[in-house]
């Protein structure tokens, strides 16, 4: 390969994979000789280019952090997910991140093909993104909380409980979870001797202390499944029992994903037996079946059924 700037290019693209390669395997690769290869990597340090050398039989060349940000090169299908991100980011909760996602998007189109400038735009003018409704999170926050989690250090904090109550805590972070517009953070709270979970948009003066976190085991699968586990509890639940004049095959598959448990009643009709977490949700879902129902229980989603009724007839009247 004698084109000196294309052969940098295919150089820095093999050296941009998280890899490490040796002398050989890129001569081979470029089809130059190692000299060259040695040459190269002078060229691209000196264009900003932080390439790491280690020596002897098992040494070669990688691409490490530096001190700045030097071009990156990406393929159709990295340009298109990067451009996609940027736009989401632009209607994030994350506070003040939208205006630096709209400038790297708005330099990241100016470089794109016109092939990759075309779908990219055609997915712009598609999607819609909500940018209300959700509270703001400070990237101060977010970044300080991360490092702890990856530095396996404990952290300090003021935190604001939904009541108003403010408090400082001394916890051990374990993941950030984003969950539509809100960040929770999960983590081992040393003062209760406890797991919590913490809205993130509630913390203030976020510090890490330095001193090592201990390894704790998440009581549940995984950190999203514990929030979601958390935030359930939250919700006030009653046991709902509905008749539906159908069988229990016809009410499983209007259900979908529906929870709860379908019985097949001697009559032919079915029964379903779910905890009602929100009466509003049970009252709607009912409402969508389709089908003939008798409530059982709880009279809250009676009540609540009621309403709907008298809200419908006041609006078709």
């Amino acid at each position: 390969m004698t084109d000196t700037p294309a052969r940098l290019l295919n150089l820095l693209s093999l050296l941009q994979t998280p890899r490490e390669w040796s002398g050989t395997e890129l001569a081979e690769r470029l089809a130059v000789t190692t000299r060259t290869v040695r040459r190269d990597v002078d060229r691209l340090r000196e264009l900003g280019y932080p390439v790491e050398a280690t020596m002897g039989s098992l040494g070669g060349y990688r691409l490490v952090a530096g001190k700045a940000l030097p071009p990156l090169l990406l393929d159709d299908e990295e340009a298109v997910a990067i451009a996609v991100g940027l736009r989401a980011a632009a209607g994030s909760a994350v506070d003040g991140i939208e205006e630096a996602s709209l400038r790297a998007l708005t330099k990241l189109e100016q470089v794109l093909p016109s092939r990759l400038r075309h779908r990219v735009g055609a997915l712009g003018s598609a999607v819609v993104t909500m940018t209300g409704g959700g509270p703001r999170v400070e990237p101060a926050a977010l970044t300080a909380l991360a490092g702890a989690i990856a530095n396996h250090e404990s952290v300090r904090f003021a935190y604001r409980a939904g009541d108003g109550a403010e408090s400082r805590r001394h916890a051990e972070p374990q993941r950030l979870v984003a969950s539509g517009r809100r960040w929770y953070l999960v983590a081992w709270d040393l003062a209760r001797d406890d797991w919590r979970i913490f809205r993130v948009d509630r913390l203030a003066d976020v510090t890490a202390t330095g001193a090592r976190a201990a390894h704790r085991v998440l009581p549940a699968a995984d950190a999203a499944e514990f929030v979601e586990s958390k935030l359930r509890n939250l919700w006030p639940t009653a046991p709902a029992v509905v008749d539906v004049d159908a069988p229990a095959g016809v009410l499983r598959s209007r259900l979908g994903q529906a929870p709860g448990e379908v019985e097949a009643l001697p009559d032919g009709t079915s029964r379903w037996r779910v905890d009602a977490d929100r009466i509003d949700w049970m009252a709607v879902r009912l409402l969508m079946l389709n089908l003939p129902f008798r409530v059982q229980s709880p009279p809250a989603l009676i009540d609540r059924l009621r309403t709907f009724a008298d809200r419908a007839r006041e609006a078709t009247e």
